[in-house]
């Protein structure tokens, strides 16, 4: 009798959830059908509806997301990481549409088009007169097909017109790969996209096997993550067959699941390096968690960016798809590094909040060494981040360092190697001539603000009349100097300026060789490696 009692009464909460399920989509629906019956206005149902299902689905989590049929390509692209198009990204500066990066080898590139150029038409249409979002999908498309485009070159006032024929455009998950100092390889991984882990693997086997590659340094920044189960076949690479590489927990019994090696890996005791910051997200997150809760590498750099969900595309009807997050996920050791409580109680604004330090538990690594969960991954070795002061920060906002670099490259058809470049003297007299006759420079303290805020209540509480003189003399000290505020902050700059420079030239690749020897926590990683410091920190004797 007792477990037919039980049946019972487990179904009384499940046929109360299906009652306020239909109660809700009744409301809706008659809610839905007045409005458009009875609103003052016409109306656009469906534009009205996608509104709704935005707000319903962003109160849970921001990796909960609807795709109408519109958007379900953006979908795909975040899976396999391709698209058809002409390989050129573009962004709004001012009151141009500038192209920002152009990928090498690919329709934009052989039309003649260049990073600094502005888009101007696309099919006859005069982009002035066309919302800035909807401008990437009108370069998008069919592998194939023509995109007639008018553009005015960098260096030039004359708008050129060309036909370019799109193609499949595949972003390559491993855009850069070398060995360094002390027969190091370091490998760029910048997605966990369908084949990651094949193109990883075939970027190992070329350092190890021909070009010598004696210890290894992954590098994880910036990757927001992607595919669970490439982040399973990348940990593969580095342990062996029948460990577990992390296991997902969700409200239904289909994700209760485990995931662990199946085959022998490639490198199964080389010296590994994996680096990561506050961007190192999902995916990046479960591969540089496994490896450390295993033991098998030494993570270096910030803290991870604390996402430890898990998504799963569901279709639709009118083939529109809804990405929900279905699970949790969890690293060998235990722990779950979820920051923000989405479920939780939220901040006044209505965002979540994180995880609270009272309810942080510690886990272990298989050596022993301590490690928590709710706070993303934390690194066996801190890095500091370069500083991004409120100047630098302004002049990328303005669009003077992009306007700046325009201009510089105009009247320069070549520069020295990326491992050779760098910005002189006269360079630098140069960009602050153009700074400071530059009518869109601009940048703005956190000491200003508040000093016009204070302002503004000295004047209401007629504080300041009484003392006009100091008011006065503070405002002086901290108004903006822009010769003197651009020589202060010159390092952050001018590595900018040099930046934005290289990726003209040189496009990716050569902004990768031009900052190796300048990155200080792959340097680090270097360091740890090739010193007994790797195999003290991993038995946690450090």
């Amino acid at each position: 009798m007792l477990p037919v009692l039980a049946l019972i009464i487990a179904a009384v909460p499940l046929r109360e959830n299906y009652f306020e399920l239909s109660k809700q989509l009744e409301i809706m629906n008659a809610l839905f059908r007045e409005l458009n019956v009875f609103y003052v206005d016409e109306i656009q149902p469906g534009q009205l509806m996608e509104t709704g299902i935005d707000a319903m689905v962003s109160s849970l989590d921001p990796y909960t997301v609807y795709y109408p049929e519109s958007r379900v390509e953006d979908l795909r692209f975040m899976s396999t990481g391709e698209y058809g198009g002409i390989g050129a990204s573009i962004q709004m500066m001012g009151n141009r549409h500038l192209f920002i990066d152009v990928l090498p080898d690919f329709p934009a590139a052989k039309a003649g088009i260049k990073i600094g150029d502005e888009l101007t038409e696309v099919d006859g249409v005069n982009l002035s007169e066309i919302e800035e979002n909807l401008i990437p999908e009108m370069l998008q498309g069919a592998s194939g097909t023509e995109v007639n485009i008018q553009f005015i070159p960098n260096a030039s006032n004359i708008p050129q017109d060309v036909a370019v024929t799109r193609a499949k455009i595949k972003l390559p998950a491993v855009p850069y790969r070398a060995v360094v100092q002390d027969s190091t390889g370091y490998v760029v991984l910048s997605a966990f996209t369908r084949g990651s882990s094949f193109e990883l693997r075939q970027a190992i086997r070329y350092l190890r096997d021909s070009v010598g590659m004696k210890q290894l340094v992954l590098d994880l920044r910036g990757n927001g993550g992607g595919l669970l189960q490439e982040s399973i076949s990348i940990v593969n690479l580095f342990i062996g067959k029948g460990e577990e590489v992390v296991s997902t927990r969700g409200k239904t019994e289909d994700w209760e699941k485990s995931y662990s090696t199946m085959a022998d890996a490639l490198l199964p005791a080389m010296p590994l390096a994996v680096l990561i910051d506050g961007m190192s997200a999902s995916a990046s997150e479960i591969v540089s968690g496994t490896l450390q809760d295993l033991d098998r590498a030494i993570v270096v750099g910030q803290e991870s960016f604390g996402k430890g969900l898990v998504q799963q595309t569901k279709q639709l009807a009118y083939g529109t798809k809804l990405k929900v997050t279905v699970a949790k996920y969890y690293t060998p050791s235990g722990r779950c590094i979820q920051r923000l409580d989405y479920g939780g109680s939220r901040k006044k604004d209505g965002s979540a909040q994180a995880v609270a330090d009272s309810l942080i538990e510690i886990f272990h690594t298989r050596n022993g060494r301590p490690v928590v969960d709710g706070k993303g991954i934390q690194p066996d070795a801190t890095t500091a981040l370069p500083p991004l002061g409120y100047v630098l920060e302004g002049l990328y906002e303005s669009g003077t360092l992009f306007d700046f670099a325009n201009a510089w490259t105009a009247k320069r058809d070549s520069i020295a190697s990326p491992d050779d470049f760098e910005f002189t003297e006269a360079d630098w007299t140069e960009f602050v001539a153009f700074a400071s006759t530059n009518d869109s420079t601009h940048y703005e303290s956190q000491t200003s603000v508040l000093w016009n805020r204070l302002k503004d209540l000295a004047e209401k509480e007629e504080v300041y009349t009484s003392n006009t003189a100091v008011f006065e003399n503070l405002e002086v000290a901290i108004q903006p100097d822009l010769e003197r505020d651009l020589n202060e902050f010159r390092w952050q700059i001018q590595t900018a300026l040099e930046e934005e420079i290289i990726m003209r030239y040189y496009l990716q690749s050569g902004l990768f060789e031009w900052s190796l020897p300048r990155d200080s926590t792959l340097a680090t990683a270097v360091q740890l490696l090739s010193s007994g410091a790797y195999e003290t920190i991993l038995a946690g004797t450090k």
